[in-house]
């Protein structure tokens, strides 16, 4: 299975180049606009095909060393689009909505899930363990509601390598969450984004059911050339395209980059600490 090719075509009759109305935009987007047309801005897709494929590489690579990538979309028209891909690529989705710390509080997410397993295995064993129907009845409700929130997570074990987005405003949360864990981030930027934000932006309509289609189906067929190259032995093998090299090597290069800036930090920290507390010694001296 090789890297998903599109065409022109295909961006143009799903849609990709409309952008929002010209009172909602970001002035960030403004290299990616290629004009407007009855108040709405359009996209230039002559910029957009090379960083969806940039994108496509990412993913591509990232499935092949393994990662975990997580899909994020709780917009009405993109939801059940963003569940039914991360399935067929067997990968992991938010749809419903985003908690604060899902990513960097990640332990007590998964408190959470163990919580939502066991509440789920009471309830088939509701018999055997002498449960009223009440009861029955009161865990199936929040049953319900936490696999509304973790159902696509249950069986993610940890924090993914990489996050999908579509609608960038929207999943601000989950956006500086990714950011503050140095995740690399692919998402849809429509011309309301910022898309200094994301790692690999791309550049379209993120309203259109067509377009974040067509998004999810190039993103699921990278992922699963990905996995097939791991499976295959390939997994250290660069993955190469006609229009660019692969950005192994580079996710390779951020994650060395990541732990240094974090000793750096710690060290900086240590440093500030203790001359605080040569100058508070100071001052208990002086008086």
């Amino acid at each position: 299975m090789a890297l998903p090719k599109f065409s022109m075509k295909q961006l143009m009759e799903a849609g990709v180049h409309f952008g929002h109305h010209t009172r909602r935009w970001n002035p960030l987007m403004t290299p990616y606009v290629y004009g407007v047309k009855d108040k709405i801005h359009i996209i230039n897709l002559n910029k957009t095909a090379p960083m969806l494929h940039n994108a496509l590489v990412a993913l591509e690579a990232i499935a092949a060393a393994g990662g975990k990538i997580l899909f994020v979309s709780t917009k009405h028209q993109a939801k059940d689009i963003i569940k039914d891909a991360a399935e067929r690529c067997g990968q992991h989705y938010v749809n419903n909505r985003w908690l604060g710390g899902m990513m960097t509080n990640w332990s007590t997410v998964s408190q959470s899930i163990r919580r939502l397993k066991k509440m789920e295995m009471d309830i088939e064993n509701a018999e055997k363990l002498g449960l009223t129907k009440k009861e029955v009845l009161n865990m199936t409700r929040e049953a319900g509601k936490l696999r509304d929130i973790f159902g696509g997570i249950l069986d993610m074990h940890g924090t993914p390598q990489a996050i999908v987005i579509v609608d960038v405003p929207r999943e601000y949360n989950a956006v500086r969450e990714a950011k503050n864990l140095d995740m690399p981030i692919v998402a849809i930027c429509d011309t309301n984004a910022n898309p200094e934000l994301i790692d690999y932006p791309i550049p379209g309509n993120d309203d259109a059911s067509r377009a974040v289609q067509l998004y999810c189906d190039l993103f699921v067929e990278a992922i699963l050339s990905g996995i097939e190259k791991r499976l295959g032995g390939a997994a250290s093998k660069k993955v190469s395209s006609d229009m660019m090299e692969t950005v192994a090597d580079e996710i390779e290069e951020k994650a060395k980059e990541k732990q240094a800036r974090v000793k750096v930090k710690t060290s900086e920290e240590r440093e500030e600490r203790r001359e605080k507390m040569e100058q508070k010694i100071e001052e208990k001296m002086g008086e």
